[in-house]
């Protein structure tokens, strides 16, 4: 089975993957394209640009691409597509260039857990984040993801409340 995890930043979604992986050993985790590129030393601007998270995009469809089996991945093109589309430079995206790859890769995940901001914020922003782009990032997925993903999972509360979701998804298919 093969599940990306989705979200705005600082929602405890890298927290949930790592937490679902531990409840699955047998799951291979692919760590965020931010995180991949970083490590190989891709030179990311303090602030990132368009070019960045194309960059990210890129990297994430690679990585959907190039498998198959158990596999949770943190972040998912759709992810990248709301960085871009809510980014301050958006007019510098083309999205049309991008969307029928980025349309065949997320067809290739039985699920996506999209990890909301909550009424209750569970993890405190940074006072020098950006708290309209966080939103701008949530309210984008919530529009893009049923128009990407076959199947989407929301969910809520603690991070034991979300393993449980996800782990009874699992447990409830064939």
């Amino acid at each position: 089975m093969r599940i990306a995890f989705s979200g705005s930043h600082r929602v405890g979604k890298s927290t949930l993957v790592e937490q679902v992986g531990e409840a699955l050993p047998g799951y291979l985790t692919v760590d965020e394209p931010y995180h991949l590129l970083e490590e190989e030393g891709y030179p990311f601007s303090e602030t990132p640009s368009v070019q960045d998270f194309e960059a990210q995009l890129e990297r994430s469809l690679v990585e959907l691409e190039d498998g198959d089996g158990d596999v949770l991945f943190d972040r998912c093109p759709a992810d990248l597509l709301a960085y871009l589309l809510a980014h301050e430079d958006a007019a510098a995206f083309e999205p049309g260039e991008w969307m029928p790859r980025a349309r065949a890769a997320m067809r290739t995940l039985d699920l996506v857990v999209f990890v909301p901001i909550e009424e209750r914020d569970r993890i405190a922003a940074a006072a020098h984040e950006d708290g309209d782009y966080r939103r701008a990032v949530h309210e984008k997925l919530e529009e893009i993801l049923p128009e990407f993903a076959t199947e989407v999972l929301t969910v809520r509360g603690d991070v034991a409340a979300r393993v449980a979701q996800v782990l009874r998804w699992i447990g409830a298919r064939p």
